[in-house]
């Protein structure tokens, strides 16, 4: 059946050339991970519109890399039945501060945001644990989103280092 993927952008954030190769990137991951016939959305954005989302949603007044708004209700469409899973927002302002921080790629970071993302919509949760700079992840969530990162490492989605 396949998943359903909407890319966005938020509209005071630049389009980002790289947009049309998130999907394809998503679609790897979300069947890597056995996920069938589930809808996510991802809205890139910039830190000041994140930010009113982290105030808004985890009483947090500050920006943040990634925010994961999970549904889990379905619908049927054409009798086939949809998992709504969520929503992902990124700032894309983040993207350098966070590739600087653990001195990856721009590509990998990106790429370790969307999975994180997909893997809250899907139920996982890392509690209090955040990945630190050569320390490896304790919980099983980050301990499988730093497998995919690692897996899909010759996956491209932006060209930049």
């Amino acid at each position: 059946m396949g998943n359903r993927l909407y890319i966005s952008v938020e509209e005071s954030c630049a389009e980002p050339m790289w947009l049309n190769n998130v999907e394809p990137f998503l679609s790897k991951v979300m069947q890597k991970m056995g996920f069938d016939g589930e809808e996510v959305s991802v809205l890139f954005c910039t830190d000041s519109f994140i930010r009113k989302l982290n105030l808004k949603y985890r009483n947090i007044d500050s920006p943040t890399d990634v925010l994961s708004f999970e549904d889990g209700s379905t619908y049927i469409d054409e009798g086939i039945t949809w998992k709504t899973a969520g929503d992902i927002v990124i700032s894309v302002d983040m993207l350098p501060v966070n590739a600087e921080y653990f001195g990856v790629s721009l590509n990998e970071e990106l790429k370790r945001l969307l999975i994180h993302g997909i893997l809250h919509l899907n139920g996982y949760d890392h509690g209090d644990e955040h990945l630190v700079k050569g320390e490896a992840p304790e919980c099983e969530m980050l301990a499988i989103q730093e497998r995919l990162v690692k897996e899909l490492s010759g996956e491209v989605i932006l060209n930049q280092q």
